[in-house]
C-alpha cells in the first residue's frame, strides 16, 4: 500500500493518492456510485468498463470478496477510487481482499483521496475523463497522456465485454437463508443479448419462470427470429452495458429487424436505449449520470419505487410519439420506463435485478413472462 498513484482530470485537477490495486497508466471516464453496499458485485458489472468508479461509501474493502457475487466473468473498469481501502477483511463469506481481485484484472485501486470533495465536483462539472498512473508523476506528462487517448464515447466496449459463445443459465435468485443459488422450474425460453448482462438479472429472469440462452451480442436477428417462428423461444431481453449506445450500429440494426418481427422483447438500461435508437430517438448524455442504489422513480401506478441505477445516457422525451412512459425518476424527472405503442415490448432505464440494491422492481420479470408466447 505504499505505492503512490497519480491522477490527471480533463479538468486540470493533478492529485497524488496511495494505490492498492494493479500497477500501470489508465484513462477512463470518472463517476460517482452513492450505494452503501455491494461494492463487489458494483465492480465486476460489466456496464462499467472504461469507467472509473468513486464510491461516496468511505469505507470500502471491508468485507472482501468471494466467487459467488460476482456480477460477471470479471472486473472490467478502469480503476475504483475510495476514501479508505481496508486490506484486511473480515465476513464468513470473504475469500479473498478487494486488492487481490482488482491485481487480477489489472484494475487499479486508488485511495487516500477526498471523495466527497471529488463527488461533488463531478456533480457540478459533470462525468470527465481522466487518467491514473502508478508509472507517470508529472502533471504536464499525464495531461498530454490524456489529450491523446481514445475518449470512452468513441469504444466499443460491448466488443470487450460480450460473450463470445452461446450458453444457458439454470440458477434462480440467491436464497440468503440458505446460502445458495436457487434452481426454479422453467417452461418459457428467452433469448438474452449479451451486451454485459449483469448474472442478477439472469437470475431473475429464471427465477420468474424463463429458461435463459444467452447469445453474442453481434448474434444475427435472423437466427432469433427463425426460434420465435418455429416456436423454440417466446421473447427476447436486450441487456445492459458500457459505452455510448450511439457508436452501437451492428446492434441498432440487429434490435430494428427484432422490433419488425413482432417478438415481445424486454430491455434493461443500454437495451432499454437501444430499443430508442432502433425506433429512430437518439440518446442523449446526463450531466453525471444515475448510479447508486436509492434512486425514486414513480411508476404508471403512482407507487414509489426506490431501485438500483447505473447509466450516464438517456432517451429522449420525444419518444412518446411511439411509446408511453411507465416510469419516471424522480429526481430530475427523466423517463425511467416505456410501453411501445406498437409491438409487445416493455423496457425500463433502472436496474430491477438491484445487486446491490433494493428489489421493489423486480416484479416486471413477471410482467415479461406474462407477456411471453
Amino acid at each position: 500500500m505504499s505505492k503512490k498513484v497519480w491522477l490527471y482530470f480533463e479538468n486540470g485537477l493533478f492529485l497524488e493518492a496511495k494505490s492498492f490495486g494493479a500497477s500501470g497508466t489508465a484513462f477512463g471516464e470518472v463517476v460517482f456510485n452513492t450505494s452503501l453496499t455491494g461494492y463487489q458485485e458494483i465492480i465486476t458489472d460489466p456496464s462499467y468498463a472504461g469507467q472509473f468508479i468513486t464510491f461516496t461509501m468511505p469505507e470500502i474493502g471491508n468485507v472482501g470478496v468471494n466467487s459467488e457475487d460476482f456480477e460477471s466473468s470479471g472486473a472490467f473498469c478502469k480503476g475504483v477510487i475510495v476514501r479508505n481501502y481496508q486490506d484486511r477483511y473480515s465476513n464468513f463469506r470473504a475469500e479473498q481482499s478487494l486488492a487481490s481481485l482488482l491485481k487480477e484484472y489489472g484494475v487499479l485501486g486508488i485511495c487516500d483521496i477526498d471523495t466527497r470533495a471529488l463527488t461533488k465536483m463531478l456533480r457540478d462539472e459533470g462525468a470527465m475523463e481522466m487518467v491514473a498512473s502508478t508509472e507517470v508523476s508529472e502533471k504536464e506528462e499525464l495531461k498530454k497522456l490524456l489529450e491523446n487517448s481514445p475518449k470512452i464515447g468513441e469504444i466499443n466496449y460491448i466488443k470487450k465485454v460480450t460473450t463470445k459463445e452461446i450458453y444457458t443459465h439454470k440458477l434462480g435468485k440467491y436464497d440468503a437463508k440458505e446460502f445458495k443459488y436457487t434452481t426454479p422450474k422453467t417452461d418459457k425460453r428467452v433469448i438474452v443479448y449479451d451486451f454485459g448482462v449483469k448474472r442478477n438479472i439472469l437470475n431473475e429472469l429464471v427465477s420468474a419462470g424463463m429458461d435463459v440462452e444467452v447469445v453474442p451480442a453481434n448474434t444475427p436477428a435472423s437466427e432469433v427470429i427463425e426460434k420465435f417462428k418455429s416456436g423454440e423461444i417466446g421473447g427476447v431481453f436486450l441487456s445492459n452495458g458500457p459505452g455510448d449506445p450511439l457508436v452501437l450500429e451492428e446492434q441498432k440494426e440487429i434490435t430494428q429487424e427484432l422490433i419488425k418481427s413482432d417478438i415481445p422483447i424486454f430491455a434493461i438500461c443500454l437495451g432499454h436505449q437501444m430499443l430508442s435508437i432502433a425506433h429512430g430517438y437518439d440518446t442523449y448524455k446526463l450531466k453525471f449520470g444515475h448510479h447508486g442504489g436509492n434512486h425514486p422513480v414513480k411508476n404508471v401506478q403512482g407507487k414509489v419505487e426506490i431501485t438500483a441505477q447505473n447509466h450516464n445516457y438517456n432517451v429522449p422525451d420525444d419518444i412518446t410519439k411511439v411509446a408511453n412512459i411507465t416510469h419516471t425518476n424522480l429526481f430530475d424527472n427523466t423517463i425511467e420506463g416505456l410501453e411501445y405503442k406498437s409491438g409487445n415490448i416493455i423496457s425500463v432505464q433502472h436496474h430491477p435485478e438491484a445487486s446491490p440494491g433494493p428489489h421493489e422492481s423486480a416484479y416486471i420479470f413477471k410482467e415479461f413472462y406474462k407477456r411471453m408466447k
